[in-house]
Order: C-alpha cells, then sequence, then structure tokens
C-alpha cells in the first residue's frame, strides 16, 4: 500500500518505489515519532500553564492569521 502511494504521489516508478521501501518505513516511523513526541511535549506544556485557554487562542489566531495572508498572496520582505 505504502509503494503505491507513494508512486502516486512523487511519480516514482514501481521498482524505484519498491527498491526505496524500507527507507519510506524508516522515515515515515521516524516523522510519527517525532510528531508524538513534541505532541506530548506541547500538551505537557500546555497543562502547566496559568492560562491555556490564552495560549490555545494565541496560537490559533497566529495560524489563522498565516492563513489569510498566504491566501491574499502577501510576501513578506527577505534579507
Amino acid at each position: 500500500m505504502l509503494v503505491l502511494v507513494t508512486v502516486w504521489a512523487t511519480d516514482l516508478s514501481f521498482q524505484r518505489a519498491i527498491l526505496l521501501a524500507p527507507v519510506l518505513v524508516v522515515g515515515l516511523a521516524a516523522l510519527a515519532g517525532l510528531f508524538v513526541f513534541w505532541g506530548r511535549v506541547g500538551w505537557d506544556s500546555l497543562r502547566r500553564t496559568r492560562h491555556p485557554r490564552l495560549v490555545v487562542a494565541a496560537a490559533l489566531a497566529f495560524v489563522l492569521l498565516l492563513v489569510g495572508l498566504t491566501l491574499l498572496g502577501v510576501n513578506l520582505p527577505r534579507e
């Protein structure tokens, strides 16, 4: 299944995707592990804060601001 999704998503040949399957599995496992780790760190940090609703509201406002600016096509200046 992973090989078929990889072939579809990356436009690799089927033979190359089969050869890369172990690398893809290890990479996805590492990505899932990082997601779980940082999710637990964030959850623990959120539980320990004095005003968790304020932190969640600020984070949500920041994400919505980024999405809104992206949809409007605003490009930030670069050095």
